[in-house]
């Protein structure tokens, strides 16, 4: 998941960050709601936790500004109100869910996680499976399977492997890897992408006939259908 985060405390924000790309997912930040706003509109997010107490302009307000503007990734408010009537005022201003400080991230995680995959279930064009060739990898269920065999992956595997086939046939340069898998916006000069290239065609090709993961050499990686 590509997870956008609107909080005005950079502790609060760091510690969250940190988790999510732990558990594999790309997270960017913003500090304040007019930032947060302008973020949200023109980056492709799968969720957006967004505090309702923010400077400049208050969650709720942004969150109403985006609905507005049609934009329905799904929301999922963080807040030290938790009294219902709190609740109720940010579902009703756009909010999908609301989790009260303090919170467990576990769970945190777990509803971004469920509010992405219902966001993928719905009317939005983008595609709840991904097929090269005989490998399939189903988004909701997290699972990948290549000529019927289930297929384990790490967190940080999966989401390279989805960003690959998202761009089955094309080449994929490393700098749109670090910017869109690792978040990184410079080449931090290690051998990072490499080390899970080589892992991930280990567990996709090792086993079978034809190789699907290719090294464009000079340009980047590509994975396509070599049966073909």
């Amino acid at each position: 998941m590509r997870i956008l985060i609107v909080e005005d405390d950079a502790e609060a924000a760091s510690f969250l960050t940190k988790g999510l790309k732990e558990a594999g997912h790309v997270a960017d930040r913003a500090p304040d709601g007019l930032e947060g706003y302008a973020m949200a509109r023109d980056g492709a997010y799968d969720v957006l936790i967004v505090d309702r107490m923010l400077p400049k302009m208050d969650g709720l307000t942004m969150i109403g500004a985006l609905r507005e503007q049609g934009l329905q990734t799904p929301v999922l408010i963080l807040s030290a109100l938790g009294q219902v009537d709190d609740r109720v005022k940010g579902l009703r201003a756009g909010g999908d869910d609301y989790l009260a400080k303090p919170y467990a991230f576990s769970e945190l995680l777990a509803r971004a996680e469920v509010l992405a995959r219902r966001n993928h279930k719905g009317a939005n064009g983008e595609a709840t499976t991904l097929r090269v060739g005989s490998l399939e990898l189903d988004r909701l269920a997290h699972t990948l399977t290549r000529d019927g065999k289930e297929i384990v992956l790490q967190p940080r595997e999966y989401r390279l492997l989805e960003y690959l086939m998202q761009h089955a046939g094309q080449v994929v340069t490393r700098t749109m890897l670090l910017e869109n898998v690792w978040d990184y916006h410079f080449d931090p000069q290690t051998n990072v992408i490499d080390v899970h290239i080589s892992r991930l065609r280990a567990k996709i090709d090792k086993d079978f006939d034809t190789p699907m993961l290719h090294t464009v050499r000079g340009a980047g990686y590509m994975i396509r259908d070599s049966a073909r």
